[in-house]
Order: C-alpha cells, then sequence, then structure tokens
C-alpha cells in the first residue's frame, strides 16, 4: 500500500466498515483464515464483512474488536481507539508470540462470558419451571 493511500485509509469520511475491519487485521498481523478461525467463523463470512456485502452480529463485532485491539465504536464509525494506519509489526518475535497468545485469551474470554450468559439463562428458566 503506498504512502497516499496510507493517509486517508481509517478516515471516517473515507473507509467502510470493511476497510477497517481489513486494516485492523493486517496491522494485527494476522490473515483473514487466522482471524475467521479465532472468531469461529468461515472464511467466506469473514470475506463478506471486508467486502461490505454484510456484517457481523454484535457478539462476533465485539469479539473482533478484542481481537484486533480496537474499539468497537472505531470498527463502527472510524472515530475512536482503532488503527492509524498500517503498523509495523514487532521485531522481536517473542513480543509477537506474546501479543498473539494474549489476543487468543482475550477472544476465548468474550466466548465464555457469552456461553456463562446462555447458562444462567437456562438455569433461570429451569429454576422457574420448577417454581
Amino acid at each position: 500500500m503506498t504512502d497516499e493511500m496510507d493517509a486517508g485509509w481509517f478516515d471516517p469520511e473515507t473507509s467502510t466498515f470493511g476497510d477497517r475491519i481489513a486494516g485492523a487485521r493486517e496491522a494485527a498481523g494476522l490473515s483473514q483464515s487466522e482471524l475467521s478461525r479465532r472468531l469461529g467463523i468461515r472464511l467466506t463470512t469473514l470475506r463478506g464483512w471486508e467486502d461490505d456485502l454484510n456484517e457481523p452480529r454484535a457478539n462476533k463485532l465485539q469479539m473482533m474488536a478484542g481481537l484486533l485491539n480496537v474499539s468497537l465504536t472505531w470498527l463502527l464509525t472510524g472515530e475512536g481507539d482503532g488503527v492509524t494506519g498500517f503498523a509495523a509489526e514487532p521485531e522481536d518475535r517473542e513480543v509477537a508470540a506474546i501479543l498473539t497468545e494474549m489476543r487468543d485469551m482475550r477472544g476465548q474470554m468474550t466466548q465464555m462470558a457469552e456461553k456463562i450468559g446462555r447458562l444462567e439463562k437456562r438455569l433461570r428458566r429451569a429454576v422457574r419451571e420448577e417454581a
């Protein structure tokens, strides 16, 4: 990507939702297949998001923001904490490995929180039915 394109790439007025997903993914050093695997979705689904053909549900959007280390607001609007340009990859492989592991853990924590919420709803229903 050229410097001219980098300058306004994440400008809220010119970037699309798909542009921001793709840019944040690349800045995080992830391929489409890596991000789709971490989100638990099909590669074609992620490609559809990046091509602005469709949009994720709220739970995947929140999970993606965590994995890409950007704010939910930035993903949706281009404003707030996000990517200002393509970040250089850390030169230290150990640092990059730690960052990747932390992103994975954040995604897993989000999935577990969603699962706990579903279990809590089931428990409440079961308790109501017994009462």
